[in-house]
C-alpha cells in the first residue's frame, strides 16, 4: 500500500511517499481502507521528535473510510477515528474502540476534518470548562482549524467570545465563525484589550492552543479563579513557572488537557462523535476545509500548518 512515514525525526522533508506492508489484523483492531485523513499539530509534533514514536512510522492521527474486516464493525460500514496514528496511508489498523459509525449525511472530508479537532473542541466547552450563558471565553487562533470550532461551540453554549487572530483576513473568519470581538495580537496587546473589553474583569476562561508566546501573558486575562487552558503548542512549549504564580495572578485554575483522556470511555466517545456530526448535519456547526492535498503532498501540508499560512482544517485525500 502507498503510505507517508518517516524513518528519522526533523522536518517535513523527513516525510517518505512510498509502499508500505498493508497491516496485517489483530484482535480488537479494523482494518479500515482510508479516504481521508486529517492533518494535524500532533502530526507535526511526532515527525519533528517532540512526540516520540516508534520508527519507522506511518503518521496521521485521524481519519475517515470503510472498513475493510473487523470484529465489531462489518465489511463497509462508513467510520471515522481520531487518536490512532496510522492514516496517512490507503489501509490503517484501527482500535475498534475509537471507531464510530459516520453518518451517511457526513462526506468522508467531512468526517475526517471534524473528528480531532471537533471532539476537542467539544471536551474543551463541554467538560474542561463547561461554558455557559454569561461567561466569556478567550480564544486564541480562532481562525484555525480548531478555534473556528471553538467558537462555534461556545457560541451554541450561550457565551460570549473573545478571538485572537494575526491578520484582518483571520479576523473576518473568525467574526463568521461568530465571535464577537476579535484582536489582532499582530499589532494589538492582547491582554489590554481583553481587558479592555471585560471591564478590568477578565475572562472565565482561556483556551490557548499557541503555547509558548502567548500562554503567560494568557493568564493576565483570566478573572480571579477563572481558568486558562493550555491545549496545544503551535509556537512551542509552554516555559515552566512556579504553581505560586496561580495564586499570585488571583487563585487561577491552570491545566493542560489532552483529547485521548477525554474519549477513553466509550460512552463519552460516541457522545462527542454524535454531537459533532448532528451538528454538522443540521449546519449548526460549519467546517472550513479549503486545503485539500493528494497523499504524496502531505510534506507541503505539513509546511503549511506549520507556517501558519492555513485557516481552517487541512486534508489529505487516498
Amino acid at each position: 500500500m502507498k503510505a507517508i512515514y518517516i524513518e528519522q525525526t526533523g522536518g517535513p522533508e523527513v516525510l517518505k511517499y512510498g509502499d508500505m506492508p498493508k497491516p496485517e489484523l489483530v484482535a480488537g483492531h479494523a482494518l479500515v481502507k482510508v479516504a481521508a485523513s486529517g492533518v494535524n499539530f500532533i502530526d507535526t509534533y511526532q515527525r519533528s521528535g517532540l512526540y516520540k514514536v516508534p520508527l519507522p512510522a506511518v503518521l496521521g492521527s485521524e481519519g475517515a473510510g470503510t472498513v475493510e474486516t473487523g470484529t465489531q464493525f462489518k465489511k463497509g460500514d462508513r467510520v471515522a477515528w481520531a487518536m490512532a496514528r496510522g492514516s496517512y496511508a490507503e489501509y490503517a489498523l484501527v482500535p475498534e474502540s475509537l471507531l464510530v459509525v459516520l453518518p451517511d449525511a457526513v462526506s468522508f472530508k467531512d468526517g475526517a476534518a471534524a473528528m480531532l479537532q471537533g471532539m476537542t473542541a467539544h471536551y474543551l466547552v463541554h467538560s474542561t470548562y463547561p461554558l455557559k450563558k454569561g461567561d466569556t471565553a478567550l480564544i486564541h487562533a480562532a481562525a484555525g482549524g480548531t478555534g473556528r470550532l471553538l467558537v462555534q461551540m461556545a457560541k451554541l453554549a450561550g457565551a460570549r467570545v473573545i478571538g485572537t487572530v494575526s491578520t484582518e483576513a483571520k479576523a473576518l473568519l473568525a467574526r463568521d465563525a461568530g465571535a464577537d470581538e476579535v484582536i489582532l495580537y499582530s499589532s494589538q496587546d492582547f491582554v489590554a484589550e481583553t481587558r479592555r473589553l471585560t471591564e478590568g474583569k477578565g475572562v472565565d476562561v482561556v483556551f490557548d492552543s499557541v503555547g509558548n508566546t502567548t500562554l503567560m501573558k494568557s493568564l493576565d486575562c483570566v478573572r480571579p479563579r477563572g481558568m486558562a487552558v493550555s491545549f496545544g503548542q503551535s509556537s512551542g512549549a509552554v516555559p515552566a513557572f512556579e504553581p505560586l504564580l496561580l495564586a499570585q495572578k488571583g487563585s487561577l485554575f491552570f491545566t493542560r488537557p489532552v483529547l485521548v483522556q477525554y474519549i477513553a470511555d466509550r460512552k463519552e466517545l460516541e457522545w462527542r462523535a454524535a454531537d459533532v456530526f448532528s451538528w454538522i448535519a443540521e449546519k449548526k456547526l460549519v467546517l472550513r476545509v479549503e486545503h485539500v492535498y493528494e497523499l504524496a503532498y502531505a510534506a507541503q501540508a505539513h509546511r503549511d500548518l506549520e507556517g501558519r499560512q492555513t485557516t481552517g482544517k487541512l486534508i489529505l485525500l487516498i
